[in-house]
């Protein structure tokens, strides 16, 4: 789809100008989230700006469940002009490989089909993780995560139990806490809406989703493999991440459960380095033809739903 072209033409055009903002870290950071520290064991400094400037984002493991991959491929990764999700991954129950296969023939018939990232709703986890960029704020009871795409942002609580009743949002019920070097974050509580989704390819969810993400430092020799996932799956846009950098990467590695939509367990990695350029300013209701001669039905409220 357009928007797709776009991303990728708005970070590559960025990189023309470099800024580097690498170890840019932000406050408070782990250093007052140390006050915190919990067993002895301190708290790690993952703060400040990551970018992972991939799509369609995630990065598959070599073994085991993993993420639906693009049948289209180009130059032997996938395209991102034509995502074509892998309907026969053993993960998907047959509802949710039906609706990724109808997804596939509209993108193969040269059209576009909506999602979250074009039709301006929220994009939920893991969906929003394909955003590219994050910053992350440390506190020692909360962590916020800010994405680069059309302003989104996160919640976590920490060291506090999900409430016996959940009441449904887009970003789901998040709580956090570190094991050891280790940022865990368990999210349930999920609103289901028209383009609910866990990926660019259209892979849908059910309200029983279940995601937990865990973040981890790594040096970069660990961090080699996951980036090398990444550049045999995805479109990574050159000169925007300091590959460079021989000291710390950022790895996420997060688990989806869903008894509604998949038939087991399965996961994937995210790979951030430090950013070489500057966030542009990513406006979704200012880009409204996410396909030709379609707009966006941008989402309209007579009161908030918060």
């Amino acid at each position: 789809m357009n928007v797709q072209r776009d991303f990728l033409l708005a970070v590559t055009l960025a990189a023309a100008t470099v800024t580097p903002v690498f170890g840019q870290s932000v406050a408070p950071t782990a250093a007052s989230a140390n006050s915190g520290e919990e067993s002895g064991v301190s708290v790690p400094d993952i703060s400040g700006k990551w970018l992972h400037p991939s799509i369609p984002g995630f990065e598959p493991l070599s073994s085991g469940p993993t993420s639906v991959v693009n049948r289209s491929r180009r130059n032997g990764t996938g395209n991102i002009n034509q995502l074509v999700g892998d309907y026969t991954n053993p993960i998907l129950k047959p509802e949710a490989a039906e609706v990724l296969k109808r997804h596939g023939e509209i993108m193969l018939a040269g059209a576009g089909y909506p999602d979250p990232r074009n039709q301006c709703t929220p994009q939920g986890v893991p969906y929003v993780f394909s955003s590219g960029g994050m910053q992350l704020l440390q506190q020692s009871d909360k962590i916020t995560i800010l994405y680069d795409y059309d302003h989104q942002v996160r919640h976590i609580r920490m060291n506090q139990p999900h409430p016996s009743h959940v009441t449904p949002s887009w970003y789901g019920d998040s709580v956090g806490r570190y094991e050891g070097d280790t940022l865990v974050i368990d999210t349930v509580g999920f609103k289901v809406g028209r383009v609910s989704m866990v990926d660019r390819f259209g892979t849908p969810h059910t309200a029983a989703l279940h995601v937990v993400e865990r973040y981890r430092l790594l040096d970069y020799e660990a961090a080699k493999e996951g980036m090398e996932r990444d550049a045999r799956e995805n479109q990574v846009a050159q000169g925007t991440r300091d590959t460079s950098n021989r000291g710390k990467y950022l790895q996420l590695k997060f688990t989806v459960e869903d008894e509604g939509a998949f038939t087991m367990l399965w996961s994937a990695t995210i790979t951030y380095g430090r950013p070489l350029i500057e966030w542009a300013e990513h406006v979704c209701a200012e880009n409204t033809i996410w396909f030709p001669g379609q707009e966006a039905a941008i989402p309209t409220a007579d009161k908030p739903d918060f």
